[in-house]
């Protein structure tokens, strides 16, 4: 039972972190929380399937693609 709670504050400070800097990237927002970037990204397809978040595809590089991750009023 504590592992569930872990996850769903896990979650919270993935989307409270989102909310302040949605241009942030995969590998710098898990530095941030302390998480590996494999989890991380696990996190990110758990709350995007849940409808918490939507990633918004913008180049702001010629070189590579770049997500933007946006709160759903769901996630908010």
């Amino acid at each position: 039972m504590k592992k569930k709670n872990l996850k769903n504050e896990e979650s919270f400070e993935v989307l409270r972190h989102i909310q302040k800097k949605p241009e942030t990237n995969q590998r710098q927002l898990a530095q941030d929380l302390g998480f590996s970037l494999g989890k991380l990204n696990y996190m990110l397809n758990a709350l995007k399937t849940k409808g918490f978040i939507k990633l918004k595809n913008f180049s702001g590089n010629t070189k590579k693609i770049q997500y933007l991750y946006i709160l759903t009023p769901k996630g908010i």
